[in-house]
């Protein structure tokens, strides 16, 4: 008798233990699939104030002229930090994204300044009229949905860049002003953006 209920005190532990370790596995691929429906989900900008500096030249986003930008990957964050990719010229933002694209990276979000939605102003400075820079997470929207003015007098962070607006009306008077094209986000080139 005594053998018997040994036999059945194995089996009752191993049920035991292999259950605990199917109930350990169940819970960690459920760790897995929760993380992964979290790199699904929509980003939203972020305030590139207090210091961030651009991933590409290491200058002070805030304290430059021109369009911030921001870019989220599916397949991973900037090396040394959390967030997106953060930029103070949108030449250098396209030049990087081109970049990573040929590296295999998938875009998942990207924002830069929409300067229909805030009140910009310009400055001319030596000959040079520059346009002001807005880093709060407000100031941004979807870099996809954007006109851009490619061209113009105008001059941000870099030097000659490339001006986003929610309301095409908006870029079509200020390439009337100061001249330059209207292009989309996908039609966008570092290689071309004079």
């Amino acid at each position: 008798m005594t053998s018997s209920r040994c036999a059945h005190d194995r089996r009752c532990l191993r049920r035991r233990v292999l259950a605990a370790i199917g109930a350990g596995v169940a819970v960690g691929l459920a760790g897995c699939l929760e993380d992964d429906d979290a790199a699904e989900e929509p980003a939203d900008p972020i305030d590139l104030s207090d210091g961030a500096t651009c991933d590409v030249c290491g200058m002070v986003i805030e304290d430059h002229y021109g369009p911030a930008g921001q870019l989220f990957y599916a397949d991973g964050n900037p090396d040394d930090r959390d967030g997106p990719a953060r930029f103070d010229s949108l030449v250098e933002l396209v030049a990087s994204h081109e970049e990573r694209l040929d590296r295999g990276w998938e875009l998942r979000e990207a924002f830069v300044t929409d300067y229909s939605s805030v009140d910009y102003r310009l400055e001319e400075r030596d000959g040079t009229t520059y346009i002001s820079s807005h880093v709060g997470a407000d100031a941004f929207a979807d870099a996809t949905d954007l006109s851009y003015v490619v061209g113009s007098d105008v001059e941000g962070a870099m030097g000659a860049d490339f001006f986003p607006f929610s309301r095409r009306d908006d870029a079509t008077a200020f390439v009337e002003e100061h001249g330059g094209e209207l292009r989309a986000w996908d039609e966008l080139s570092s290689t071309e953006h004079a």
